[in-house]
């Protein structure tokens, strides 16, 4: 039961932290879509007791993901009855993306201690700095709110070109209703590697940790990662986690070496069509 309460916590502070284009709450179930940006914020979510029939509910959630002109995706955590999910495969829905959700107390936290910390003051009173150094010559500059070349950073760096995207997005980040601690390192041509806390209920969750192709294997990700959760670990942070792709062992790696350690799995079941 203990875990059980734990997984639902998770659950429902990654809902806060990664806001849809729309929500539909649909008898216990959330539909949430975001014109296929990722699939966690288009696919369907159960977060309450449902009291129409399954299928029906099945049904509505194809008709509507139809009129959106996106494919239909569940996501299916271990808090649903594994029935649910073999009727989905029963019904041509298969497995298409598998996420590893990783966690960690803060007292299993292997802090990389900065050799210095300065602050500035940008019209702000979060009381973050503006600058955190880490040996190695990492750089982190921080920000208590996501601005706009963070974002077109994001896109740079994901090779996102859509204009739809490009236009709803920025939104999507700028409903996150929860504090936000922005980290990027700067270089000559821009923004180089970037990542997000979002602190909710004593747990600080890193999101979008990505650092440009070109500047790989040069600590980046580590000290972005390492600036996030000090500043956290300050604010009274006392667990930490995230979701990762589940092949995605190099950035798996990582965050073993900060503390993390998995958790449990989701996945998300992806209407077959055309077969």
């Amino acid at each position: 039961m203990e875990n059980r309460e734990h997984i639902k916590l998770i659950e429902e502070i990654s809902l806060n932290a990664w806001p849809s284009h729309k929500i539909e709450l649909y008898d216990g179930w959330l539909i949430r879509f975001s014109h296929n940006y990722t699939h966690r914020t288009n696919s369907v979510e159960q977060v309450g007791v449902s009291g129409i029939p399954v299928e029906e509910k099945i049904h509505y959630c194809e008709q509507m993901y139809a009129n959106y002109h996106t494919p239909t995706h569940f996501k299916i955590s271990p808090l649903l009855d594994p029935d649910f999910d073999a009727l989905l495969a029963s019904k041509g829905y298969e497995t298409q993306h598998e996420t590893v959700v990783m966690t960690m107390p803060m007292t299993d936290y292997r802090r990389l201690e900065p050799t210095y910390v300065e602050y500035e003051y940008y019209e702000r009173n979060s009381g973050l700095p503006s600058s955190v150094f880490y040996e190695g010559g990492a750089v982190v500059q921080m920000r208590d709110r996501i601005y706009d070349e963070w974002i077109a950073s994001v896109f740079r760096f994901n090779g996102t070109t859509n204009p739809t995207l490009l236009r709803i997005v920025p939104s999507m980040f700028r409903a996150i209703p929860k504090e936000t601690l922005v980290a990027y390192i700067e270089g000559d041509t821009g923004i180089l590697g970037l990542g997000l806390g979002i602190l909710d209920r004593g747990h600080i969750g890193l999101y979008a940790i990505n650092v440009h192709p070109n500047f790989r294997r040069k600590g980046y990700a580590r000290a972005i990662c390492h600036a996030i959760l000090g500043e956290a670990a300050k604010k009274g942070a006392h667990h930490a986690y995230l979701q990762v792709v589940k092949e995605n062992h190099k950035a798996k790696e990582l965050y073993r070496s900060l503390g993390m350690a998995d958790d449990y799995t989701c996945s998300f079941r992806s209407k077959v069509v055309n077969k």
